[in-house]
């Protein structure tokens, strides 16, 4: 009987080239669960995921979806992913889901985090999750400028794929940002992002609090459509997919 399973997923992307499965390498968290759900259920295994990760960037929680002709009880196969899984990847939950659900097709909203190290003070201890930006941040200019993006919005200018042949209409619900201590965190939940989206975001609010381009200058980078208006693109080790809405 085949049974329909979602899948929840938690990651270090340190070490890994995204998520998606690839031809030249077995080094994605797609390809290493892939292979060992196959082994497991002794038939091959197809995993969609709610979005791609790019190469080191991580997840707090990354839904999945997969069929299985198994009888195999939900939590012995719990228990297995937790055993066998890599340690960079968790299996935070499993269970049987309606046979329609797919976790991309039906995902309603997503959440990713930007951890922003904003100190001189060294953090030894979190530098693989946090980019390094030193320069004094105006929080309040950084705000002011992401409210300018909310709404629903042709995001090219915010995409790193140039030549994109899908719509690049995406809606932004919220923008958080608050400083905890060294850290300067980023908070984005929307229907869907683009290739690079969030970086390139995080790359020009940064820009703006740390006074190199005007709050305005977003809302005109936006209208413009043009990649090359918009602020550097953060690296990927401060990013996190933190949470996913169905």
């Amino acid at each position: 009987m085949t049974r329909n399973f979602k899948l929840t997923l938690c990651y270090d992307g340190t070490r890994y080239r995204g998520w998606q499965r690839q031809g030249n390498t077995d080094n994605t968290i797609q390809a290493k669960t892939e292979a060992l759900l196959t082994r497991m259920l002794a038939q091959p295994v197809e995993i969609a995921a709610s979005g791609r990760t790019d190469a080191g960037v991580h997840a707090r929680r990354q839904v999945c979806s997969f069929k299985a002709d198994t009888g195999s009880d939900v939590s012995f196969m719990l228990t297995e992913l937790r055993t066998h899984l890599p340690e960079d990847i968790g299996a935070v939950a499993l269970e049987e889901a309606p046979p329609r659900f797919h976790a991309r097709l039906n995902c309603r909203e997503k959440t990713y985090v930007y951890r922003v190290w904003n100190s001189d003070e060294p953090n030894v201890f979190e530098r693989r999750w946090l980019y390094f930006f030193t320069a004094p941040l105006d929080l309040d200019a950084m705000r002011a400028a992401a409210a300018l993006l909310l709404g629903e919005h042709d995001f090219s200018a915010y995409c790193a794929n140039r030549h994109m042949k899908k719509s690049a209409v995406r809606r932004l619900d919220r923008i958080e940002i608050e400083r905890l201590g060294g850290e300067v965190r980023l908070s984005f939940t929307g229907s869907g992002f683009l290739y690079n989206m969030v970086r390139i975001l995080t790359g020009t609010l940064l820009e703006v609090g740390s006074g190199q381009r005007s709050a305005e200058s977003v809302k005109t980078a936006l209208l413009s459509l043009d990649r090359d208006q918009a602020g550097f693109t953060a690296p990927p080790q401060g990013l996190i997919l933190w949470d996913v809405e169905y």
